[in-house]
């Protein structure tokens, strides 16, 4: 994507009634002190007019094309419209929103493909209220993944990394209970997933000999069987078919150890077994600051690693950290071709 330093990011809206548009806003008003990359909103003007007037941000939202976007992002709020209105307030999510939190990630992705967006940044969104809506993906990444292979025609694996300067981890399962993780996880699911993170730190990230650190399931990485057969029986054939394919994969090691200074020295990224194993260790060390990056797409797609905080939605006070990152890193790997 060399050349595309004038092209805008394009930032999806989020959960209306979240935090989404309000760090939108607040990193816009520090445009120029933070160095904030360039970017459209997509979604409701009215929304981010709102909520700019509520949290006393000084913020003109004006109605425009992509392309017009880098040029007025010096003095005002870029917002591309999708033809849908919201009607949730701060803190009080409603299902009737869906369609608008829906059309603004389609919308986004449709312009990353037409080379209108540099690469997609998306706003935290509600699962609850999509769902009760009839939305059948578990979550962004899902949904991503299966736009990826609408609009490019190829078949899409979306894999989840969640990427800190100091700590990277991927969870092979997702979104799903605790209780389904061991009866989904399989040999196929670890290398397919392996093998993503490794060509796409390659490509993306340009790390040019991925080191993949892959967790056991359960405690002690099993202990030779005595606590549990999955690491013996599905873990650790997955590692040896990665290093037999040329990838630079470990374990399966205890998940209890794998994340301290010493430890995280050793690897890129790692990979594990189920979501809070993963995300537990990536929050406690960087949770104002990691990014969610999407590997697996023909474009690229990052997200601040937080919810929609209902709580302190429409307060002014949450923590913009994490989109600015998210931003940050996908300006990053946005201006550069991907490796082949």
């Amino acid at each position: 994507m060399t050349g595309l330093v004038d092209v805008p990011l394009a930032l999806s809206q989020g959960e209306p009634s979240g935090v989404g548009p309000e760090i939108a806003l607040m990193l816009w008003a520090a445009r120029k002190r933070r160095d904030v990359p360039a970017f459209v909103a997509i979604g409701d003007p009215a929304l981010f007019a709102a909520r700019a007037k509520l949290i006393g941000l000084d913020a003109p939202v004006v109605e425009a094309e992509p392309e017009a976007a880098p040029a007025l992002f010096a003095d005002r709020f870029p917002v591309a419209p999708i033809g849908e209105r919201c009607v949730a307030e701060p803190g009080h999510p409603d299902v009737r929103d869906a369609a608008t939190v829906i059309g603004a990630i389609r919308h986004g992705v449709e312009l990353v493909h037409a080379g209108r967006c540099a690469a997609l940044v998306t706003a935290p969104i509600a699962k609850a209220p999509l769902v009760e809506a009839g939305f059948p993906h578990p979550g962004h990444t899902e949904y991503l993944g299966a736009l990826a292979e609408s609009l490019w025609g190829a078949p899409c694996r979306a894999v989840m990394l969640l990427w800190a300067e100091e700590i990277a981890v991927v969870p092979v399962t997702v979104h799903i209970p605790l209780s389904e993780a061991p009866k989904r996880l399989t040999e196929e699911e670890i290398v397919e997933t392996a093998r993503i993170v490794a060509r796409d730190m390659r490509r993306r990230f340009r790390v040019e000999e991925p080191r993949l650190a892959v967790s056991g399931l359960n405690p002690h990485a099993g202990e030779n069987g005595v606590l549990g057969p999955e690491d013996d029986a599905i873990v650790a054939p997955a590692v040896r078919r990665l290093k037999a394919e040329g990838i630079m994969a470990t374990g399966p090691h205890p998940a209890d150890t794998l994340f301290h200074a010493a430890a995280r020295a050793r690897y890129d990224v790692a990979i594990c077994m189920y979501h809070d194993q993963a995300l537990i260790p990536v929050k406690t060390l960087a949770f104002d600051r990691a990014v969610n990056v999407t590997l697996g797409l023909p474009f690229v797609r990052t997200s601040p690693d937080h919810g929609t905080a209902f709580d302190i939605a429409g307060t002014g006070t949450a923590n913009p950290e994490s989109l600015a990152s998210a931003l940050t890193l996908a300006r990053r790997l946005s201006r550069e071709p991907a490796l082949a």
